[in-house]
């Protein structure tokens, strides 16, 4: 497996994985809760295939590959038309909203995100959108723009310019001399001055407290006390949280992913993230191998075939681009 598919197969493993491992701790909310019923080490395995976070980036890659690598809002959108009998009942209130509003014909696919509520629906299932822009964190940021809006815009526009984010720090994690610091730095870079400034200083301010902590039980117990929404699916709550964790970790995918699936509130959300990240940046040689053998155990699992059709969309998308900078360089 060449160095591309590898990052591409990470990602898709250990977001899996964050998102199996935190799936039993969604529901208890606080950290105390956690080891209260899993014991002072709290959730350290996982089993099945996650949850609305994989499905619904299931549904973005199949969208990718309808598209021939160009995916928008309106292959989005009729993602869910085509997953409605499978996945509906995974679907989050705001997805749920979406969905019926296109599938009744009320509004088109570009407008609705309009007016549904905060959630992370968007960014959790996002990391394709980096894989395809691999180390191209502008240009991920850009189309996941647009892809994004199809659940989120408007008044809870904060959280598709959550995905434009976690979907440049993804594309940078490509990059074949990324760090930990430079995969952190994609994510407020390319966000929109202006429009995206709510969900890039709440970043910044978690970073910070990251940085001021320096160890994960600290950071846990000051983030509750500072930055909890009122809702813990909210994005504004939980891509801090993704990201400050990723900090605390460098990177790591092992304590990236145990972090995240012990750090309660939305913790499914924020393990899948975390693992997508650092599986796109250490490729599957810094996933724990019981981890992997369990998940290449599962058949309904065939990453495999999937990674190579995405490294095979990103090969075609780079010759697009070098055939356009030699009709560039021919007009002097």
């Amino acid at each position: 497996m060449d160095a591309l598919t590898d990052k591409i197969y990470g990602c898709l493993l250990a977001g899996l994985i964050g998102d199996a491992m935190g799936a039993p701790t969604e529901l208890l909310r606080h950290y105390e809760a956690i080891y209260a019923k899993f014991g002072p080490e709290g959730v350290t395995d996982f089993e099945g295939v996650g949850t609305d976070d994989t499905a619904i980036r299931e549904q973005l890659i199949s969208a990718i590959f309808a598209s021939d690598g160009y995916p928008t809002v309106d292959h989005f959108g009729q993602s869910f038309l085509d997953s409605v009998e499978k996945n509906m009942h995974l679907w989050f209130v705001p997805v749920r909203n979406a969905y019926h509003k296109l599938n009744a014909g009320i509004t088109l696919p570009a407008y609705a995100g309009w007016g549904n509520m905060q959630s992370s629906s968007s960014a959790m299932a996002i990391s394709p959108m980096g894989i395809i822009n691999a180390c191209n964190p502008r240009q991920a940021a850009l189309e996941t723009l647009d892809v994004a809006s199809f659940i989120h815009n408007g008044d809870s526009g904060y959280c598709r310019d959550a995905a434009c984010a976690i979907a440049a720090a993804t594309a940078e994690a490509f990059q074949p001399r990324a760090t930990f610091e430079s995969v952190l730095d994609a994510a407020t870079r390319y966000l929109l001055p202006t429009s995206a400034q709510e969900i890039r200083k709440r970043i910044v301010d978690v970073l910070a407290l990251a940085n001021e902590s320096g160890e994960y039980e600290g950071f846990r117990r000051e983030f509750y006390e500072r930055f909890l929404s009122s809702m813990q699916a909210d994005s504004l709550e939980t891509i801090p949280a993704t990201l400050g964790l990723f900090s605390l970790a460098q990177g790591d995918v092992e304590r990236g992913i145990l972090w995240s699936a012990n750090f309660g509130r939305d913790s499914d959300t924020i393990a899948t993230m975390v693992g997508g990240l650092c599986g796109a940046l250490n490729g599957t040689a810094g996933i724990p191998s019981a981890w992997v053998a369990k998940v290449e155990a599962n058949p309904d699992m065939q990453y495999r075939d999937i990674s190579d059709r995405l490294a095979e969309i990103v090969r075609q998308r780079t010759k697009e681009s070098l055939a356009r900078a030699d009709a560039l360089e021919s007009l002097g």
